[in-house]
């Protein structure tokens, strides 16, 4: 199996492909598939070009850091639950997240995420819940693992741009419904950096690794 990758050596260099040849397990998962062909000390291309370790990174390889998101076969997904068994063809490309600046290979830079939140306060502070709290949709919302692949997939998530995508509507639904005392800031933030202009594609529901249900989110904060 053929094993096509994106690289890219530091933030300021042109990307370029390599190739390499997988002969591993055959119900590896694509992190699997990674961590094989970093194994050597001397590693080569199918050409048999000596080249260096193919840059990703994790935590955890159980999906719950959401460290290993990128592009597997043109569809944004964490590596270590994306298994060959379940890919079609016999070539596998791999290629970082397009919409966050990358660092090194397929890894890429999501600090906006983090700074987004921060910026617009989207932190639940002091616990003053609401009563009757619909607690499984809460539990649901706190899975978030700010992977990124919910921007990757957007339609409307452009860099730079007013809009924060599905997370971070996520994040002020479970602020507002634990913290009374700040719905009508987070309301007035979910308006203005995500309601107005998601489109309702739901494309980050589909990619969502813990299966969010982001649309429940923006309809009890609606309310």
């Amino acid at each position: 199996m053929k094993v096509r990758v994106l690289r890219q050596k530091s933030p300021v260099s042109e990307p370029y492909w390599e190739v390499f040849h997988y002969d591993g397990p055959k119900d590896n998962s694509v992190a699997g598939v990674l961590d094989y062909l970093n194994y050597n000390d001397d590693i080569v291309d199918v050409q048999g070009n000596k080249t260096t370790r193919i840059g990703w990174e994790c935590s955890c390889l159980q999906g719950i850091c959401g460290g290993c998101a990128m592009v597997i076969n043109g569809l944004p997904a964490l590596a270590c639950n994306t298994f060959l068994k379940d890919l079609k063809g016999k070539e596998i490309e791999i290629r970082p997240l397009q919409k966050f600046p990358v660092i090194h290979d397929l890894v890429v830079d999501r600090t906006v995420i983090q700074e987004n939140l921060k910026q617009m306060n989207v932190y639940i502070e002091e616990y003053h819940p609401a009563e009757g709290n619909h607690y499984e949709q809460q539990y649901l919302a706190a899975k978030c693992l700010k992977c990124g692949l919910c921007l990757e997939v957007c339609p409307n998530y452009v860099s730079g741009k007013n809009f924060y995508g599905a997370l971070f509507a996520n994040d002020c639904y479970l602020v507002a419904s634990r913290n009374q005392e700040k719905v009508t800031e987070i309301k007035e933030v979910y308006r203005k950096y995500f309601g107005k202009t998601c489109s309702k594609a739901l494309s980050c529901m589909d990619v969502c690794p813990m299966k969010i249900p982001t649309i429940a989110s923006m309809a009890r904060l609606n309310r």
